[in-house]
């Protein structure tokens, strides 16, 4: 294990700890709505860990908002009583990134608390197909997520299924090297070395969606 992926590590553990600590305050609460809760998240990593930089936009999402992926800005929702709701969370801690996402479901809804449970259980899955072999592609892996999204009953909702992570900023995700995320068109082994020879450190991610029920789950962090 290498000194980057034990600091990606140390990161991803405070933002873990970020959100037990959001959930002990109950945050997420009928009534209120996504930026409030995304504000609240934000001070609350301030007061916590003096965290005051993130790589990507923070992102709160509930009810029918919770279908779309992280290149869309729906409109601002209330959390209702029984609803679901997810965040994904990209703080930087001592310079090194982290990218954690988690769904919470309000209310004893079964659907939604499958959907929410199955995110996860699909991340390890993912995880596992990885360290089976290392040498994936990109665009294998995806299909993977894809497949594994149907297998279980649902549609996977997001345009890649992960992307690099690494010390702040890690190579630029934007512009259209697909060789930087876990999508379609990127046909290079997962495992292959940057430019500078250096491993690379991959976040996955897992977004399903019912699009009948108008829900989506989302979980997300480093992979092993």
């Amino acid at each position: 294990m290498n000194d980057t992926f034990e600091r990606l590590q140390e990161a991803e553990h405070k933002a873990a700890e970020l959100f037990l600590e959001m959930e002990r305050r109950q945050i997420i609460a009928p009534g209120v709505s996504e930026k409030q809760i995304n504000t609240a998240v934000f001070e609350l990593a301030e007061e916590l860990f003096n965290i005051k930089k993130y790589w990507h936009k923070r992102i709160v999402r509930a009810g029918v908002n919770t279908l779309q992926p992280y290149d869309e800005n729906p409109p601002n929702l209330i959390v209702q009583e029984d609803d679901i709701v997810f965040l994904d969370f990209g703080p930087i801690l001592e310079e090194y990134e982290a990218d954690y996402g988690r769904t919470y479901v309000l209310g004893n809804d079964r659907t939604k608390h499958r959907l929410a449970d199955d995110s996860e259980r699909l991340w390890f899955m993912a995880q596992e197909y990885l360290l089976k072999d290392p040498s994936l592609t990109g665009n294998e892996l995806y299909s993977y997520c894809m497949q594994i999204a149907q297998d279980a009953g649902w549609e996977f909702g997001g345009p890649i299924a992960g992307h690099l992570i690494g010390h702040f900023p890690h190579e630029q995700l934007e512009g259209e090297d697909k060789t930087n995320y876990i999508h379609p068109e990127n046909k290079i082994a997962m495992n292959s070395l940057d430019s500078e020879g250096k491993a690379r450190h991959w976040i996955i991610e897992i977004h399903l969606v019912d699009r009948e029920k108008k829900i989506g789950s989302f979980f997300e962090q480093v992979a092993i």
